[in-house]
């Protein structure tokens, strides 16, 4: 029976804990040049209607490590873009491929794509969550913290998918989670978790990261929101992450940010480049997650 990955829940927390193991192994053997093709002879269709560096990059070349193969398709090369039903292309990228990795704006047209394909359908992210990004973070922090639970995070800035998943792990996982966000930039979809305890919300970024162990943000203005930037803008100021704001933080709290990062804008270049700054060992770690994520998945 095919697995999608929709959301981080379409995996239990034990599944998740077994994946953050696989991913430690493969890390450790890219690192110490140990092939491992255990996808030879398989193909990743990867659908973007939202442009990418990372995501791209990671599944791509995450398939080629693992002895696979991934196609880059864009809207210019599909029928999709001349009317095509999301449904008929589920059906003949099935007979072809062995799963399928798609960015876009809509979550409902993935949840469309993964109910009429019969191979595994990957969400590499929709307007309404982000999930393989949370869950690559989640190695990340048990490589920082040594740990998936007991800790706080503390999410400043605009509210969207990062902060929607965030919850997701939240509800997985028991870790505090605390989103500072301005009224007018709080998260769609929130009531979904309304029952989870360990999740607080705040108007104040200075509040959220008191005994924070974790600062996380995103970009202020997500891709296709450009025209909301100046507004946005001067509501999130409050919402930067510098270090006065570090400095209201647990020692040795840790920085996260699922880049690209505007700098001078959501975080000053000083903290992203700074000791308690992990954001690029994060984005390596997309890599070797995912190889992890398609492995199970795909084989």
């Amino acid at each position: 029976m095919k697995k999608d990955f929709l959301k981080l829940a379409d995996l239990n927390r034990q599944e998740i804990l077994d994946l953050l193991e696989r991913t430690e192994i493969l890390k450790k053997e890219r690192l110490e040049n140990i092939p491992h093709p255990v996808l030879q002879g398989k193909s990743l269709g990867m659908i973007f209607r939202k442009n990418s560096t990372r995501t791209r990059i990671s599944f791509e070349v995450g398939m080629f490590e693992l002895g696979g193969h991934a196609l880059y398709l864009t809207d210019e090369q599909l029928q999709i873009k001349r009317g095509e039903s999301i449904e008929d292309s589920a059906r003949v990228l099935s007979r072809y491929l062995h799963g399928i990795m798609i960015r876009n704006n809509d979550f409902e047209e993935a949840r469309l794509l993964a109910e009429h394909a019969n191979i595994p359908i990957i969400n590499g992210l929709t307007d309404k969550n982000h999930p393989v990004q949370v869950l690559c973070d989640l190695f990340t922090l048990k490589e920082k913290l040594g740990r998936t639970e007991n800790f706080c995070l503390a999410y400043v800035g605009d509210g969207n998918n990062m902060t929607y998943s965030w919850m997701e792990a939240a509800e997985l996982f028991d870790f505090q989670l605390n989103i500072a966000t301005p009224p007018e930039c709080a998260t769609p979809g929130t009531e979904d978790f309304s029952h989870l305890s360990n999740v607080s919300f705040f108007s104040s970024a200075e509040e959220a990261v008191k005994g924070a162990d974790v600062i996380y943000s995103d970009v202020w203005v997500s891709m296709g929101m450009e025209a909301e930037e100046e507004k946005k803008k001067k509501l999130l100021q409050p919402f930067q992450i510098n270090q006065r704001l570090l400095d209201q933080a647990n020692p040795g709290a840790i920085v996260m940010h699922c880049l690209p990062a505007h700098r001078g804008d959501e975080i000053t270049g000083d903290v992203l480049d700074g000791p308690h700054s992990v954001v690029f060992d994060q984005a390596e770690n997309r890599l070797h997650t995912q190889k992890a994520l398609l492995e199970k998945l795909l084989s």
